[in-house]
Parts: C-alpha cells; structure tokens; sequence
C-alpha cells in the first residue's frame, strides 16, 4: 500500500483564491455597468479611481440623455471651480494663452507700428525704429488700405480684428496697400514681421536739474533692463532724486520687481517674502549690489496700482528708503504661479501670499466674492476716499513699523505717506462730453496729420509747445467738436479750458514726439506729480521719513501725511 502525499497549501487555497475573484469580478462588473431603462438605480459606482468632477463628466458623458461636447463642458466648468477659490486664479484656453503671455515676456510678432481708426481709416501714428514697417519705408500719416487684398479702409472694422491682421508669427509675410498724401495710387509694401518689443517704461525725462521721472506701466520680462537704461540715462544728466510712477501699474513678474527694488536698497535689507501653505517662508533680501542706493526715490502709486507695483512701494516704505505718494493702491498680495496644461492651455494659481518688510499682507478681503472684490475700487469712489484723506478707513489691529519706527498698516493696499485727492474743480460737463466723445483725440490727430511737415521740424518737446502755446488750440478743438456733434457750452469751457488745452496740446505732441512729448506737458494738470516736486523741493519728504510716531496717537488719525 503505497503512502498518500498530502496537498501543499498552494494547492489547497490557490482554487479558493481563483473562485472568490470571479466571484467578485462578476459582481464589479454588474454594479459599473450602465443602468437599463428599467434599472435606475443599479450603477452603485462613480469611477471611485478619479476625483469626484471628474468621475460626474464621465458619467455625463456616457449616461447623458443627449449628445455633449466634453470639452466645451469642461472650459466652462474650470472657471467655476477657481471662482471659489480667490479673485486671481484664473484659467487661460489655449486660444488665448499666446496672448496673455505676450504682454508679460514684453513682445510680439508684428509689423512695427503704432496705429489710431480715424474716420474708419487705419493711420499710422508712428513707426518702431528698425522695425519691419520703417525697413521697408512705411512712413507716420500713412493709411493702411489693404491687408492681404482684403479692404480694411471705411467698413467699420473694430480696432482688434485690424491688429489681428496684421500681427503673426515671426518672419511671416503680409501685403498691405497704403495712401499717402500727394500720391494718387496705393503704395504697395511685402512686410516681413518681425519680433515687436512691448516696452514697460513709458518714458524717462529730467523734470529739472536734479529730479528725474520714469513712468512704468508693467512688470514684464523686460522691465528691469528698461528700468536700468532709463536710470542711466537719467544719472547721465546728474540726476539725484528720481521719481518712479508705478500709477495704473497692475503688476507682472514678481521676480523682476525683486530686481528693481534691489537697485535702491542696501545689502541685507528685505524686500519681500512669501508664505503660503504649500509654499514655505521664503525672503528676499537685497545683495548689496545695486546702482541707486545713493539716489533718492519717491514712488507714486494710486488705486489702480497693484501686486509687483505694491511690492516696490512697500519695500520702499517699510525699509524707510522713499516716500510714497498718491492714494492707497489696489491690495492685491497674492502670488500666482503658471501651469501648462495638456491641451495647450494653462493655470494661473495662487501659491502663496506675499508680505512687505514689516510683515504686511496687503491683500484686501475678497470674502463676498468676486463681484464685490472688483467693485471694491468704486466703493471707494462713493466713500470719497478719491478725495479726502480722512475717508480712508484704517484698520488699528494691523499696525506695523518700518525699519525706521514709523507706523504704517496692512488689511487692504499700500497706504500713501503722502495722501493726493484728485482735483475736480475745472471738470464740467463740457469737458467731459469731449473725452466722451472722442473729440480731443480725434482732433489732436487730424492736427498733427495737417501739419505734421511742420511739427516734425520741432525735435524737443520745449520747443514743440512753445509752437503749440503760440497757436489758437483751443477755438480749433471747439470748431472741431461742433463737427462732432458736441454743444458748445461757453460758461463751462471757460471753467475747463487750461485743462482742455493742455490735455489737447499733449495728444498733439504724443503724435509728433511720442510719450516724450506727451509726460512732460500732461505733467502741468498732474496733481499728484507736482505735490510729489513740492515734498521734493520743500524738505518735507526728509522730515517724514525720519519721524516716529506712537501707535496710539496715530491710530487716532489717518496714517497718510496731510500736505
């Protein structure tokens, strides 16, 4: 009798193991199929391996009772999830992305002009030196008739639909007909587009002896470098005290406001820092390394002004190195980074919050939503904040120091040392029918068009308005504007009329000279330019920056200076 093997336990639970997987199996399979007419509520699972959005897309998109197009479905569901989030994470198609990122990396591929609809007629304003219209002798007052053999001339063509035209890719081609005065025919030019810069400092200009101005209107990936020219060109004249005008300034790059502001500080100074809470403390500090440290700075900021833009007025504030002046700024303190996304789209997610030098967070609450967050700035306007500092509501738990001991505050923007009211006793109704209708631009085009033989003889904005102080401008625009339909108003212009000339005279020399001609004769209705020249000159912006003050007596008055 031979001996009996006995089972391995391999073989005792191997079949086992095979029957409860088919089991299970059968039973996955039964609870994940789609649903029979007659059978609602058999599909127990939501495709528990993805998130809950997603697994309600795919459930649409098989279950749904009509046909759907996921991805349209999906372009319209992303924004919905990011409103719930804050105001600045936003979602960019892939349609759209191009354009987005062209205004921050600072150019764009294009033909190299700067153009103005006049009478429906596309006029060349001015031409980028060395750019691909000057290159093949596209001149200022010339009309752009055709693009491509498509009429553009006299069909009410919107501005965006022209430049869409005309814009493409780098070293593309594009045909455009042109008129040009004395010449019976079109002109017809093959342009080769080439790569268009998108500059960030509107101008650079010595306002006298000592004091210099530079405008900037972004943080773009080319900002620093044009910062650094301008500065340069500035120190060339002997500049000591520049101005930097950050107004209108919604922000950009963080990185490259950081390389601004290390122009101005000391080594070891902070600039900012950044926290958030996948995002660790992270500080900048200045390395000690910047050309400016010896030049006094002023910054002018307003409601508009925000993120980067309240990074460099912060960091000058809080380390006690300028003045700010103007009105307090939007209270944007929050950092996105950019995701791309498989489709060719991408992300612009808030990662963390940014905090000023003094450990401000100036983001101001968007807890109503986001409606409320952008109507923030008219709440202000009803408020009177505009107008008189002591609407400006301050919020005493957030006080913090500078670096010097002054008292400044968090919760909402970078409040002003220096506090500016806009001016509103020359506006009047006149005044505004004509910014309203169009009638100042319009003019100082057709003005600059007529004489531009003339005025192009002018090559410094002095002696262009001298020309201009001497000509009859202001009858011309009422001539111009009863054209346009806009009724004289004889008590009111006279009310407006410094203001409504100047603002004429300087279109007209934007037209001849660009923004070189334009800031300098804007300049004499800027309020908040000449009060910062008055603090200059005065002393008083010294005295400010060196006074420390008690947190309780300062919380009983406004933390902005009253000049």
């Amino acid at each position: 009798m031979t001996e009996q093997k006995k089972n391995t336990s391999r073989q005792i639970y191997y079949p086992i193991i095979l029957a409860i997987v088919l089991v299970l199996g059968m039973w996955v399979g039964r609870i994940t199929m789609p649903a029979g007419a007659g059978d609602p509520g058999r599909r127990l699972l939501l495709y528990p391996q993805s998130g809950k959005i997603q697994s309600i897309i795919d459930l649409i998109k098989e279950q749904y009772v009509d046909s759907i197009n996921v991805d349209n479905l999906e372009e319209k569901v992303i924004p919905e999830v990011l409103k719930n989030l804050d105001p600045h994470s936003v979602y960019i198609p892939p349609k759209d992305l191009q354009a987005a990122n062209q205004e921050l990396e600072g150019k764009f591929g294009g033909i190299g002009v700067e153009f103005s609809m006049q009478n429906d007629t596309v006029m060349v304003i001015s031409v980028v030196s060395g750019g691909p219209s000057e290159k093949v002798g596209i001149l200022p007052g010339d009309r752009i008739i055709t693009v491509n053999d498509s009429v553009i001339a006299g069909v009410s063509m919107p501005t965006n639909d022209v430049v869409g035209m005309l814009r493409g890719d780098i070293g593309t081609k594009v045909n455009v007909g042109i008129k040009r005065k004395n010449r019976n025919k079109l002109i017809n030019f093959e342009i080769t587009r080439g790569s268009i810069p998108l500059y960030s400092v509107d101008v650079s200009y010595m306002i006298d002896d000592s004091i210099g101005y530079v405008k900037i209107n972004r943080f773009a990936r080319n900002t620093y470098q044009e910062l650094l020219g301008a500065l340069a060109k500035l120190k060339a004249h002997s500049c000591s005290h520049v101005i930097v005008d950050l107004r209108g300034n919604s922000g950009g790059y963080l990185d490259i406001a950081i390389s601004m502001v290390n122009e101005f500080l000391d080594r070891g100074n902070m600039i900012v820092y950044t926290e958030g809470v996948h995002s660790p403390r992270q500080e900048v500090h200045a390395n000690g390394s910047g050309s400016c440290k010896d030049m006094d700075v002023t910054v002018l900021i307003d409601e508009f002004s925000a993120s980067a833009s309240e990074i460099f007025a912060g960091a000058m504030q809080d380390n006690d190195r300028g003045l700010v002046i103007g009105r307090r700024s939007f209270g944007k303190g929050l950092v996105q980074q950019q995701f791309p996304l498989p489709d060719g789209g991408a992300l612009r997610l808030t990662v963390a919050r940014y905090y000023t030098p003094s450990g401000r967070c100036i983001q101001k609450p968007y807890t109503k939503g986001i409606e409320d967050y952008y109507k923030d700035i008219f709440y202000r306007y009803e408020h009177g904040e505009f107008f008189n500092r002591d609407s400006i509501t301050v919020n005493d738990s957030l006080v913090y120091k500078t670096l010097g001991g002054r008292i400044v505050y968090g919760g909402g923007g970078i409040m002003p040392d220096v506090f500016v009211g806009r001016d509103t006793t020359h506006f009047t109704d006149y005044y505004f029918n004509l910014r309203e209708s169009g009638s100042i631009y319009k003019f100082a085009l057709d003005y600059s068009d007529r004489n531009r033989n003339e005025l192009s003889r002018f090559e410094t904005v002095d002696e262009l308005k001298a020309y201009l102080d001497s000509q009859p401008i202001g009858d011309l625009l009422v001539a111009f504007a009863k054209k346009e339909k806009v009724k004289f108003n004889a008590a009111q212009y006279q009310i407006s009329k410094k203001l409504i000339v100047n603002e004429t005279k300087a279109y007209i020399a934007r037209n001849i000279l660009d923004n070189e001609g334009f800031y300098p004769i804007i300049r004499e209705q800027d309020e908040v330019l000449n009060k910062a020249l008055e603090v200059i000159k005065s002393g008083v912006r010294d005295s400010i920056l060196h006074t420390v003050e008690d947190p309780a007596d300062e919380a009983e008055v406004s933390p902005a200076a009253a000049l």
